[in-house]
Parts: structure tokens; C-alpha cells; sequence
């Protein structure tokens, strides 16, 4: 029989990565938004800063959401 080509530590840090890349991405993209606008500096630090806690809840959300559906390791 085949095994699992990846072990437990390998799925988790590849799993965190992904979860921080979301998390990344959209706060980089409502930074970018915000541009459109002409934001001064401050305004858009917190443009980012909203983001990226959405992007957290965001990932959170899908990610428990997610869990109900994945096999049983």
C-alpha cells in the first residue's frame, strides 16, 4: 500500500503558510484599494490593518467551516 507522501509536520507548516498567505493577500489588496482614493499614509496603514483582520476572520471561518468536511486523519 501507498503512504501519505507527506508527514503530519510537513501538512501543518504548509497549512500555516497557506493561512498566512490569505491572510497577507488580502490585506495587501484592501491596502491597494484604498490607493484609489489618494489615502494619506496613516489612512492607509489602517486600510491594511482592517483588511488583514478581516482576512484573519475570513480565514478562520473557512478554514473551521472547511474542517467539517475533511476526511478523519
Amino acid at each position: 500500500m501507498v503512504g501519505p507522501s507527506i508527514t503530519k509536520e510537513e501538512r501543518d507548516a504548509t497549512n500555516r503558510r497557506l493561512k498566512i498567505g490569505l491572510v497577507v493577500l488580502i490585506g495587501i489588496s484592501g491596502g491597494l484599494v484604498s490607493l484609489q482614493v489618494d489615502p494619506t499614509p496613516a489612512q492607509f496603514a489602517a486600510a491594511v490593518g482592517v483588511s488583514s483582520v478581516l482576512g484573519f476572520a475570513l480565514t478562520w471561518f473557512v478554514v473551521r467551516t472547511l474542517r467539517e468536511f475533511s476526511p478523519k486523519r
